[in-house]
């Protein structure tokens, strides 16, 4: 697994790269909107340091789309099946958090996330990170405590969440098991430009 986890991470760094040089960005503006340092931009883009979830979905929201999305653009087999060793896989060096893309690329807007909270974990993502998007987290083991702006979903297994709109939110595991849950992830711009230029929707 760690092989699959550190080839992710250097698409990742080169996807990022990408991201920023077709906005004709450069490494600065990138860190002012992403409000993180050009030092670690600089790291992550050269695949030096890995970025947290947290990072990750300040990066991804700067560039106006979520972390769904770029880590799909950064590796994602064509065809109707994705295959279980072929889901990308991306593992936060900081808490152990887990995360498996489980949707092939189609022109479906919508994305399936599996994650892995270990215990004692919180992974705070900013409102940026759910550009545009509609999601729903569906608890399959373990207990979940979800805040979102001010509010806390204390949710158990086969719990589902609808998402309000895009606000600060952290996902919390305060139990001494892991906890398990999937990200239901509808994008209904990503939708109509599926519709009209007949492009995947991962925006």
């Amino acid at each position: 697994m760690n092989n699959i986890i550190d080839t992710l991470n250097q698409r990742i760094a080169s996807r990022i790269r990408t991201e920023r040089e077709s906005r004709g960005w450069s490494v600065a503006e990138l860190a002012g909107r992403a409000g993180v340092s050009r030092g670690m931009i600089h790291k992550i883009e050269r695949a030096e340091s890995s970025p947290t979830a947290t990072l990750l979905g300040r990066i991804s929201g700067a560039f106006g789309i979520s972390m769904s999305t770029l880590i799909a653009r950064a590796e994602m087999p064509a065809g109707q099946l994705l295959r279980y060793h072929d889901q990308p896989l991306w593992q936060d060096p900081q808490s152990g958090y887990l995360r498996r893309h489980l949707s092939p690329h189609s022109d479906i807007p919508l994305d399936l996330v599996h994650i892995t909270l270990p215990p004692g974990s919180e992974i705070p993502m900013p409102a940026a990170s759910y550009h545009n998007a509609r999601q729903l987290i569906w608890v399959q083991e373990g207990a979940l405590i979800f805040r979102e702006g001010s509010h806390e979903h204390h949710m158990a297994p086969g719990d589902c969440l609808a998402l309000g709109p895009p606000d600060d939110c952290v996902f919390i595991n305060r139990s001494s098991a892991p906890c398990q849950y999937v990200v239901v992830r509808l994008n209904p711009q990503g939708a109509r430009r599926a519709a009209t230029s007949g492009e995947p929707g991962y925006n």
